[in-house]
């Protein structure tokens, strides 16, 4: 849900939370205000367009601070008159955040937290069925391990030990078939 509002002669497009500027206020930080000149409020199914207010509308608004805007030069010049003006201004503004915008009895600032609300339960309901399925498959676990065990010590039991096999002689140098010269074998360190 958002609106436009006029304030200060400026028109403002503002939903829930919205933090925006706005010409200076008579206000305090930390205050409450209700902005009543909403020109426009629409929700996801309808548009209400005021002529030029809507009618049960308000817009809530909760003071952050009171700030000065960015520094414009205006600056004026006369050639041939030697006229020459520089001026700064920084605009007085105070800064609003936007807490809820109503539209006879519907209400943007309810309806967030019914959202919230229901959010949180589901996030509840999921961190327990991902409990619940961590314990099942500890469980799960657990009986496979034993079963394991199990298993491997019928197994031992059944079959004995394989013994170590023999060292292995050193094969004897197959000969040269007749014909051929034998092989030469790389010289060792002794024969050099």
């Amino acid at each position: 849900m958002y609106a436009v509002i006029e304030t200060g002669g400026k028109q403002y497009r503002v939903e829930l939370g919205t933090e925006l500027e706005v010409e200076l206020l008579d206000v305090t930080p930390g205050q409450e205000i209700k902005l009543e000149r909403v020109l426009l409020v629409a929700d996801g199914e309808k548009t209400v367009v005021g002529q030029p207010i809507v009618k049960d509308a308000a817009v809530s608004a909760r003071v952050v601070r009171q700030d000065r805007g960015e520094k414009l030069i205006s600056f004026k010049y006369r050639p041939k008159a030697r006229r020459r003006v520089k001026k700064g201004h920084r605009q007085e503004l105070t800064v609003l955040q936007i807490t809820d915008v109503r539209l006879g009895a519907k209400s943007a600032a309810a309806e967030a937290k019914q959202a919230e609300a229901q959010a949180a339960a589901e996030r509840e309901r999921i961190e327990k069925a991902a409990s619940r399925q961590a314990e099942e498959d500890a469980a799960l676990a657990a009986k496979l391990k034993a079963r394991a065990k199990a298993a491997a010590a019928e197994g031992a039991a059944e079959t004995p030990a394989p013994k170590a096999a023999p060292k292995a002689a050193k094969a004897p140098k197959a000969a040269a078939p007749e014909g051929e010269a034998p092989a030469k074998s790389a010289p060792t360190k002794k024969e050099e």
